[in-house]
């Protein structure tokens, strides 16, 4: 009786709980209908009439977004395979900041074709050396795709930044790019350093304020803190900033210490003392030429009091990653305890204020001249999750500028680009011997994808637009993309669409070898999940927790 339970192979040498998946049919294909899944939840936020996804994470925070990094962070992917994809698209995320749904959309859609080889009895090694083969030559390709003159610019010329950096904005927010680009191109030049390779995506600072709208939204040439001043004085002009992250209060011992007191008297020149003490530090400030406190602790009643009496304005940041980049904003020092500081320690804005803006009280220090390192865009939004995606737009377009700092050579975009490169990789295929060439022209009829989803979300005929791209490609004019407000093809010069090279090399690279790892999959082996609490499950509890 005991011999007929026992389980036979693989299941026989492992644990009890262990799933094992192996073959054609229960691995491979099942890997693949996984990442097709999760490429068609992104594939219809792509382009500038990309459509919105409604995600609400295990949190229960609502996010509205088209930006697929966005969407499959908060999705929570489970499906081992669909995380490589995810992780593809995480990467480009991190290398370009731009381009994650072109990376998961393109992985999808070679996975898919993969699987129509295989059905055709092509065995995955094959289709993964067709696959490298075409990634190599489309990089090959793509290169002598970039519109020439590109690779020399000036990073801090308007008109050539926002050239770039249009594409990438209209497709998160399209009608509203000119505004944005405009907004963060004056950012982005703001802060750039002498050697641009150098720029600090941190440098570029975005304040998020309910109320108005977008043509509301402006720029602030060094620090917006969602803070009001403490006390009466709420302006200073030309200003000498001490900084403080202690706190400024009255300087409590480590040690406690028990004072014996006999009489009123003593009690009397006990506070005095006190008093005193806090008053010849507050003055000692003044006298070193501080006309601002910041302090990223408390600040006490009693040197609040004698700040109002020497004049002196003060503002409390209590997170310390603010408080550093206020200090890079003024060039201050930071001090550890309430002393007169040196004069090197001090910090200078041209101007430091409390502002109403939406019936929010917000203080700005301004510092126009020279030697600012950081700049804020103050977006303005109807909602909140409007906000936030007016946020992302921004993001993509700070990380745009980075990318094109370090390389600028830019390739035609409105699908150009794909046409072309499905074109080249079929001759190429053509002229191949051997099972990989079917894997090749599978892989050129991929890039198919991106002028038929840009159509089916403008709510265009995709067969006709992609015949009409192919005819044009044909015929040797290599720049023709489709204009999506008119609904036809047309040359990316006139329509000024362009893309970096750089997003579109790492996206090739990044699906590419993503598909070709989910290809490589022969055999899943899943242990039993561990015991204990659920994630969700402990989310779920605190929740409840918070809420008493």
């Amino acid at each position: 009786m005991g011999i007929s339970t026992q389980s036979h192979g693989i299941q026989s040498i492992l644990k009890e709980g262990y799933r094992h998946l192996s073959g054609l049919d229960e691995a491979v294909i099942k890997n693949i209908e996984a990442c097709k899944e999760l490429s068609t939840i992104t594939r219809t936020s792509l382009g500038p009439n990309g459509m919105n996804k409604m995600v609400i994470n295990h949190l229960d925070k609502l996010f509205v977004t088209n930006d697929a990094a966005t969407i499959v962070n908060e999705l929570e992917v489970q499906h081992p395979a669909a995380k490589i994809l995810v992780l593809a698209a995480k990467a480009q995320q991190a290398e370009i900041g731009d381009g994650a749904n072109l990376t998961i959309s393109f992985a999808g859609e070679l996975l898919q074709n993969a699987e129509e080889l295989i059905r055709m009895g092509l065995h995955p090694s094959e289709i993964i050396s067709g696959y490298t083969k075409a990634s190599i030559k489309a990089v090959e390709y793509l290169e002598e795709l970039v519109e020439s003159g590109s690779e020399t610019m000036d990073v801090r010329n308007k008109v050539e930044v926002v050239s770039r950096m249009r594409a990438a904005v209209a497709s998160k927010q399209f009608g509203q790019e000119e505004i944005i680009c405009s907004l963060v191109a004056d950012a982005c030049i703001q802060v750039c350093p002498k050697n641009p390779t150098n720029f600090n995506l941190d440098n570029v600072r975005i304040s998020k304020l309910l109320g108005g709208g977008l043509h509301n939204s402006c720029i602030v040439r060094g620090m917006v803190l969602k803070s009001d001043a403490i006390g009466s004085i709420k302006r200073m002009e030309k200003a000498k900033v001490a900084v403080f992250t202690d706190g400024v209060d009255t300087t409590a011992t480590e040690t406690k210490g028990t004072v014996l007191i006999h009489s009123a008297e003593q009690l009397e020149n006990y506070a005095k003392t006190e008093e005193a003490k806090v008053e010849e530090l507050i003055k000692a400030v003044a006298e070193s030429g501080a006309k601002v406190i910041v302090s990223g602790g408390s600040v006490g009643e009693m040197a609040l009091h004698f700040c109002e009496r020497y004049k002196l304005m003060v503002l409390k940041i209590s997170s310390k990653f603010e408080l550093r980049r206020f200090c890079r904003t003024t060039g201050a020092v930071a001090q550890l305890k309430l002393s007169r500081p040196s004069p090197d320690d001090l910090g200078y804005v041209d101007s430091i204020s409390v502002e109403e803006i939406g019936g929010v009280r917000v203080t700005i220090a301004r510092n126009e001249e020279g030697g600012n390192s950081i700049s804020t865009v103050v977006l303005r939004g109807s909602t909140d999750s409007i906000l936030d995606d007016l946020e992302r737009a921004v993001d993509d377009g700070v990380n745009t500028y980075k990318a094109m700092c370090r390389d600028s050579r830019i390739v035609p975009g409105a699908a150009a680009t794909e046409i072309e490169l499905a074109q080249r990789l079929k001759e190429y295929a053509n002229a191949e011997t051997g099972l990989d060439k079917y894997a090749i022209s599978k892989f050129a009829e991929s890039f198919e994808f991106v002028p038929k989803t840009l159509a089916d979300n403008a709510g265009f005929n995709a067969m006709e637009i992609t015949a009409s791209l192919y005819t044009g490609h044909g015929s040797g004019n290599a720049k023709l993309g489709i204009d999506l407000e008119e609904g036809v093809c047309k040359d990316v010069s006139e329509t000024k669409v362009w893309d970096l090279y750089s997003t579109k090399l790492f996206a090739l690279k990044y699906a590419a070898d993503a598909a070709c790892t989910v290809l490589r999959v022969d055999q899943i082996i899943m242990a039993k999940p561990a015991g204990g609490p659920r994630r969700d499950a402990a989310a779920a509890a605190g929740a409840g927790m918070d809420e008493d």
